[in-house]
């Protein structure tokens, strides 16, 4: 689904305000080969139910950097069950106690932290990307989450072209709030991703 950034803008001008599942039914219809990124991370509930509302088949990449939290662990059993997420895991090549032995997990200004953050999540997620060669990305980017995604909308491109779309890209947390409740959807807090170190840095995946 090629769009050039002017047809991109002009959709994000009609998109805004416009309810998720009407988002998503289109870009659906639009593209030849969508996909849903997860990490389980805390409000990804929303992203996954809304998809799965307009196709239950979607596949659901989740790249597991093998270093969640048991909280995180069992949330995304409880999400895989409860939604009949058609999920596709990816996993690093090498397993965390292996990494953990040679390497730990690195700070921030560990020249080491690069590498870190390639085995655990870049290279998993360029593997999922390379096999699924998707047209349109489902994400649950939001405004106000880092610099970056401040510069972003709705829809924008990837480096490598594929369409983002982030249905909920203009919602607050409280917002989101309502959403689960109104739908029943569980959600949990205790996440950890050691690639970011800090709250509002970016992993790599978006840049």
């Amino acid at each position: 689904m090629a769009l050039s950034q002017e047809e991109i803008q002009n959709l994000n001008r009609q998109f805004k305000g416009i309810p998720p599942e009407e988002i998503i039914s289109w870009a659906i219809g639009h593209g030849k080969n969508p996909v849903v990124t997860t990490n389980f991370r805390p409000y990804e509930v929303a992203i996954l139910h809304a998809v799965t509302e307009v196709d239950k088949n979607l596949p659901v990449i989740w790249c597991d950097t093998g270093y969640n939290t048991p909280q995180t662990y069992k949330h995304a059993e409880e999400l895989i069950s409860k939604l009949g997420l058609n999920i596709k895991l990816y996993v690093p090549l090498q397993t965390s106690a292996h990494r953990d032995a040679v390497m730990g997990i690195p700070q921030i200004d560990d020249p080491r932290h690069k590498e870190f953050t390639e085995q655990v999540k870049l290279e998993p997620f360029k593997r999922a990307m390379d096999e699924h060669k998707p047209d349109v990305w489902f994400t649950n980017l939001r405004k106000g989450q880092t610099a970056l995604r401040d510069s972003l909308d709705v829809l924008s491109l990837s480096k490598d072209g594929v369409l983002k779309v982030s249905p909920f890209y203009h919602w607050s947390d409280t917002q989101l709030d309502a959403y689960l409740t109104e739908h029943g959807l569980p959600n949990e807090h205790k996440y950890f991703d050691p690639t970011k170190v800090l709250e509002n840095r970016e992993c790599g995946l978006h840049t």
